[in-house]
């Protein structure tokens, strides 16, 4: 039985407004064998494309290595665009070693929720997919039940959004206080195939034929990113 934790601490300032949850980084992460082209960071798995769309979207021109420059590179674009990163599962255990959400048993949450009332300035959660069983999502959904708290469905359009408002207990000030959460299409490749089986997906793919996944998701991501 493999223990899985959270090599990293949530990656939140004082004025962050957006806070991207997902669940874990591949085990290599909390091992320390990084591939070469890994960054010792939050999604930093070459094969988890967040950054590789961050980097479409901004020009941003990332290093993708194991350097301290990669990392300061991303923190330095997630300061000046007050976004932080708080995955929901603090650990687990696998009976095999992989990054796979549905291998995850015993699973431990971090207690969200409480960044929220501990940084008021945050007003989005970004979820790196969606309601799918282990999904980010899926936790939030069953971690804020302690809360006696629920979403409210906003669209059912892809990328689904919601709602909820935080408890008066929680709130600093008097001032109401709503979060909307976006459940965007996983940046892991296992998520290609439920693109491809999109309608819109099909429609852009039809229109130009070098359309891909990767295009897909940079469109999607742009809008919140």
């Amino acid at each position: 039985m493999f223990k899985h934790r959270h090599p990293y601490q949530p990656f939140i300032k004082e004025d962050t407004t957006k806070l991207i949850v997902g669940t874990l980084p591949p085990p290599r992460f909390s091992t320390g064998d990084l591939l070469e082209k890994d960054v010792d960071f939050c999604y930093g798995s070459y094969y988890n494309s967040l950054w590789l769309f961050l980097d479409k979207i901004h020009d941003l021109g990332l290093r993708f290595d194991n350097s301290e420059e990669a990392i300061a590179e991303r923190k330095q674009f997630l300061i000046a665009h007050k976004i932080g990163v708080c995955d929901i599962v603090g650990s687990c255990e696998r009976d095999k070693i992989d990054a796979s959400d549905l291998g995850m048993k015993n699973i431990k949450l971090r207690d969200v929720i409480g960044y929220l009332k501990e940084f008021p300035n945050i007003n989005t959660l970004l979820f790196t997919g969606g309601n799918s069983e282990n999904g980010p999502e899926y936790f939030f959904r069953k971690h804020i039940k302690d809360y006696s708290l629920k979403l409210e469905l906003v669209s059912n359009e892809v990328p689904r959004i919601h709602k909820f408002e935080m408890p008066v207990e929680l709130l600093r000030d008097d001032a109401k206080r709503i979060i909307k959460t976006v459940s965007l299409t996983s940046s892991s490749g296992s998520a290609n195939r439920a693109i491809g089986s999109m309608a819109l997906y099909k429609q852009l793919k039809q229109s130009d034929p070098n359309f891909n996944t990767f295009d897909f998701r940079v469109i999607q991501y742009r809008e919140f990113f």
